[in-house]
């Protein structure tokens, strides 16, 4: 049985990706004249591939050379959300006063586009690397804001009970009662907000024209060179599933621990 749910675990998916490159195939010689064919596409785009870390001059030729730059800001202004959200979200969860000050003004920026706090960013710091930052860090807290917020006000008022009644310092409630609680609901958010950052890495270097994989998919497209835009979103989408699991496994591995 167990063999079985292996096998299907790998042959479905398998099967999806094949119809989806028949799909692709059929439209690129019916309808879509310009949709380059899968041959097509990995003809083109094989240097990149097989390449990966490849560099001529001051051209970037890899495409791992493009992903580590978009990973590397994604990196920044995700670890900035974090840090901002978090603590955000446990003082909209424990504070009552302060949820109904803040909240509404979080329901009004929270559906606010990338492409709206880009400009903000850019009139801010005056330069495309970090406004990049700031856009991504600002659409990807809102997700850890409101699920800390969330897993904090769920937590039975049993627990803090035994905390009141064990005299813990504030400190040693949140790291023994507050924190392990609201973790699921934590985590959720981090999920989210990585997945947002993400999103918005590609947005922000198509509109900065940035050595990234959104720069390069952008500038591929004033190349009319759209195997290289195919290539790109199968990159993007890629390192999103990747980071997505990389993700998953951390949050079994703090639940293991807690």
């Amino acid at each position: 049985m167990k063999r079985h749910l292996d096998a299907s675990a790998f042959l479905l998916p398998l099967v999806g990706a094949l119809l989806l490159v028949a799909v692709w195939g059929f439209s690129s010689v019916t309808w879509s004249k310009n949709l380059p064919s899968p041959l097509r596409t990995w003809e083109v785009s094989r240097p990149y591939v097989l390449e990966p870390f490849a560099k001529r001059g001051e051209l970037d030729q890899g495409i791992v050379r493009f992903a580590w730059y978009s990973l590397r800001l994604v990196a920044q202004g995700y670890a900035l959300a974090i840090l901002i959200g978090t603590p955000l979200g446990f003082l909209l969860g424990r504070s009552r006063l302060f949820s109904r000050s803040f909240d509404p003004i979080i329901q009004v920026l929270r559906p606010v586009s990338p492409l709206a706090w880009l400009p903000l960013g850019l009139v801010l710091f005056g330069r495309s690397q970090p406004a990049a930052v700031f856009t991504i860090a600002i659409c990807a807290m809102w997700p850890t804001v409101l699920n800390t917020a969330v897993g904090v006000r769920a937590i039975p008022q049993d627990y803090l009970n035994v905390a009141a009644v064990l005299q813990l310092s504030p400190v040693r409630t949140l790291r023994k009662v507050l924190v392990p609680a609201a973790l699921p609901s934590m985590f959720t958010g981090f999920r989210l907000s990585l997945g947002i950052a993400w999103l918005v890495i590609v947005a922000v270097e198509m509109l900065t024209g940035s050595p990234g994989v959104g720069g390069f998919l952008w500038q591929e497209y004033n190349s009319l060179v759209y195997e290289h835009i195919i290539l790109c979103i199968l990159t993007i989408g890629v390192i999103g599933f990747a980071l997505d699991r990389l993700m998953s496994a951390l949050e079994e591995r703090f639940k293991t621990a807690a």
